[in-house]
């Protein structure tokens, strides 16, 4: 007897919930949001959209769904050692973020989209309450301590989707380079300005070219913790 061409076999065993979001995580990782469609996912997990909407709901929820659980997972790293200080709390759940965006490129437009759209999810609590939970313990005033921790959020979001944008769009720049390409392409540019006119980007521009993402980025949370002891 000849089976019927055209037609994927379906999976014997059950589909989790779990293997769902991993394989729709990894579509997303190699293909951005476009290749992720409930057409492509049910092809390469060989079931039906049945089951996919079973689990996780539309595409849209699948990709609400896919933020919540890397950002989740990002949210659980903790300090080495039972007695961390709360700036190192916040340092490295901060660097968590940063390397989960620079891993899922497609996640910076995301969870920027939860943030606006779903002020009570677990991504938006959650990453609130991991960086205000500390600011108790930094002794910043009961009265500051949103304003505080909203400047920390708002600055880890905006650094961190910042470099997934310059690492994704590398228009008019080598595609193969990527981020070295673009940083030597800018310092060339600066290179080039006119150094009476422009003295701090000349002063800088060998700094620019050789600096580290991250240790600039820890930088920034030095500089804002620095700042938020001095509130009294």
């Amino acid at each position: 007897m000849t089976t019927r061409a055209g037609r994927p076999q379906r999976r014997n065993q059950v589909l989790s919930r779990e293997q769902i979001i991993d394989t729709a995580v990894g579509m997303l990782d190699v293909g951005g949001e476009s290749a992720l469609t409930i057409r492509a996912l049910t092809e390469r997990l060989s079931t039906g959209s049945g089951a996919i909407y079973y689990h996780v709901g539309t595409r849209d929820e699948l990709l609400d769904t896919a933020t919540e659980t890397v950002i989740g997972a990002a949210l659980t790293t903790r300090p080495a050692g039972s007695a961390a200080a709360p700036a190192d709390e916040i340092r490295v759940v901060a660097l968590a973020l940063f390397d989960a965006i620079a891993a899922h490129p497609w996640l910076a437009t995301r969870l920027t989209l939860q943030i606006v759209r779903n002020p009570v999810g677990p991504v938006t609590v959650g990453i609130f309450e991991r960086i205000g939970g500390q600011m108790d313990a930094l002794g910043v005033p009961r009265a500051s301590w949103f304003d505080a921790a909203s400047t920390l959020v708002h600055y880890i979001l905006g650094a961190v989707s910042q470099n997934a944008r310059i690492q994704g769009d590398t228009s008019g720049i080598d595609p193969a380079g990527d981020r070295d390409a673009f940083v030597d392409a800018a310092s060339a540019a600066w290179q080039g300005l006119d150094p009476e006119a422009y003295p701090f980007m000349h002063a800088v521009v060998g700094q620019m070219r050789e600096h580290d993402d991250r240790e600039q980025f820890l930088t920034g949370i030095a500089v804002i913790l620095d700042g938020l002891a001095r509130l009294r």
